[in-house]
């Protein structure tokens, strides 16, 4: 079995074989970073593989001096560029809300908590679907991957005020559910 640095050299000279070990390496991991922001499994895909033909465009400009630390690095980076697609994709579509099924297992990320916490963690990653394209984007951006309101503002061409107003909305929105899924839990006992 090749090293990173190896599949990674040999992605940079266009070989295939090395070009399928990355891909297949990071698909689930990309694919999971794709679907906080897209929703429908087919727009989904089809971004992640975007993603993949500008990593594999870009693959001789990302450096990593610590080979120890490379595929942390190397999983940031993609992380960066998989969020951009999504968000460039929404943009595309004027943050028009996704409609169609989606494929529940990609959001469950930790198999090992207790049942009774999956099942919230499932819940509300479903409450967070049906927030309105606007706050659903900042919270993903913020909450989740840790975007300052400065650049979610800069991505998303909007006024850090409206960042900030717009994450404040999705909180509300979502204590809510908790809230009422507190109390139905309390009355079933």
């Amino acid at each position: 079995m090749k090293f990173l640095d190896e599949i990674i050299t040999g992605c940079i000279e266009q070989n295939q074989a090395d070009q399928k070990a990355f891909y297949e390496r990071y698909y689930g991991y990309c694919l999971k970073i794709v679907f906080r922001y897209i929703y429908r499994y087919d727009r989904a895909v089809d971004v992640v593989n975007d993603s993949f033909v500008k990593i594999f465009g870009k693959l001789h400009t990302f450096h990593c001096d610590q080979a120890t630390k490379m595929e942390f690095v190397v999983m940031g980076w993609m992380k960066t560029i998989m969020i951009n697609t999504a968000i460039d994709r929404l943009r595309k579509d004027d943050f028009l809300p996704e409609i169609g099924l989606t494929n529940e297992g990609l959001w469950i990320e930790d198999r090992s908590q207790a049942s009774d916490q999956a099942l919230l963690y499932e819940d509300i990653i479903k409450e967070i679907k049906r927030l309105p394209p606007a706050y659903r984007v900042v919270f993903n951006m913020y909450v989740i991957d840790g975007f300052t309101h400065q650049e979610i503002a800069n991505q998303l061409n909007i006024a850090v005020g409206t960042s900030k107003s717009n994450l404040s909305k999705a909180r509300v929105i979502l204590q809510s559910f908790i809230k009422k899924a507190g109390e139905a839990k309390k009355c079933c006992m």
